[in-house]
């Protein structure tokens, strides 16, 4: 998995500080899944990923739809366990804590840009 934040365009200050980005088939498969809550500015991006569920899990979660260009298509706010959420056109997906999208500005409209940590 690697690890990196995600910032606004041309803006220095990360939206959220730390993100695992998965890049394999397992790590996207496994999500969430048997891991402890993420914390404050913490999140979970998964590519290529248009469609989530939260089967098994025990507490609610944010969920950004993107394109594979970074643009937020959707926030799904809260959504409960054991669920399914989906968005056409999504070709990454950006799992936070409940609440996280809304305390970092997320919304539909803005766009978001990876930046991995430095070893």
């Amino acid at each position: 998995m690697d690890i990196g934040s995600l910032r606004r365009p041309g803006e220095e200050r990360p939206v959220v500080g730390t993100v695992y980005r998965t890049t394999n088939a397992w790590e996207r498969l496994r999500g969430l899944l048997g891991r402890a809550p993420l914390g404050h500015d913490e999140g979970l991006l998964i590519e290529p990923c248009g469609s989530i569920h939260t089967f098994l899990m025990r507490y609610p979660i944010d969920v950004v739809y993107l394109t594979r260009g970074m643009h937020v298509l959707e926030v799904v706010e809260a959504l409960p366990a054991w669920r399914m959420s989906m968005c056409f056109g999504a070709g990454r997906t950006l799992e936070l804590a409940a609440g996280e999208a809304a305390r970092a500005g997320i919304r539909p409209g803005r766009d978001l840009v990876w930046h991995p940590s430095t070893p």
